[in-house]
């Protein structure tokens, strides 16, 4: 385990604070907590952007074209 010393505003200090409290966990595993989630969405957004280089158009309006022409059923229409 690592230690971070971190300089923040007090104004966040307090907020952290207050959310920390009213989850009955601590300041530390909030902000390890809020820091996992970033890095989870920024991991996410890379994935995602790889994946759309490997798409196609063509392939994806192929498959698209495969669809049959009919009306939605009507529990899909609201």
């Amino acid at each position: 385990m690592s230690i971070l010393s971190l300089r923040i505003p007090e104004s966040l200090h307090n907020r952290v604070r207050i959310l920390a409290n009213e989850d009955n966990i601590s300041i530390n595993q909030f902000i390890t907590s809020a820091l996992a989630e970033k890095l989870s969405a920024l991991d996410t957004e890379k994935y995602l952007e790889n994946r759309a280089l490997q798409g196609s158009k063509e392939k994806f309006l192929s498959v698209l074209a495969k669809v049959p022409d009919i009306a939605p059923e009507e529990y899909d229409k609201l």
